[in-house]
Parts: C-alpha cells; structure tokens; sequence
C-alpha cells in the first residue's frame, strides 16, 4: 500500500519519491483556507522545505485499502503552531488523487 512508501519519502526527503506517488490529477484542498493545490503547484523546492521543516510525529495509518488512504499526525510548523492532523487521500490508479485536511490546534 502506499502509507508506508509516502511516510518513508517524507522522513528521507525524497522529492521525487514523494511525488511520483501522487496521481498526474492529483489536488490537495487546506483545511485552513480551502484553497486547493494541483501536482503542477507541488515545486520541488516547495516539497522539500515542507519535508525539512514540518515535524510529524505519532504518525499513522488508521485505515487504508486500494480507494482510500486516512492518516493521522502531529505537526509542529516552523511557526512553532502544533496540530493533530487528520489526512484522508482518495486514490485513482493506485496513486494519491485527491486529498483533504481537517486539524485541531494542540
């Protein structure tokens, strides 16, 4: 499955890793403004900041089959904000499609 192929680009940085387990019509919509990204908008030094410096921990995968993929996690943002962070990606040709946030400060 794809939890621990994504989780494992994250923690190693791995860019294009990350990227290519992302569906070519893949959207990713902020819990915080609504404001949607497309994989066009996912630059590589972009990816790679997020990757340094958003702290994950307590990550895991409470559900995933061949649609769907829910994952949940604390973030600490380089703003020093904390938040428990649920994900939950819908998958199209086994591949993240579309991906939303919901997150709770802590």
């Amino acid at each position: 499955m794809l939890y621990e192929k994504l989780k494992k680009a994250w923690d190693q940085a791995d860019v294009d890793a990350y990227k290519a387990l992302h569906h070519e019509d893949f959207t990713f919509t902020f819990h915080s403004t609504g404001r949607v990204m497309t994989r066009d908008d996912m630059t590589d030094q972009g990816m790679k900041g997020m990757m340094m410096t958003v702290k994950n921990t307590h990550q895991r995968c409470i559900y995933e089959n061949d649609d769907i993929l829910v994952e949940h996690a604390f973030s600490e943002f380089p703003s020093g904000d904390k938040e428990a962070v649920m994900m939950v990606s819908l998958k199209k040709d086994g591949l993240i499609w579309r991906t939303e946030t919901g997150a709770t400060p802590v």
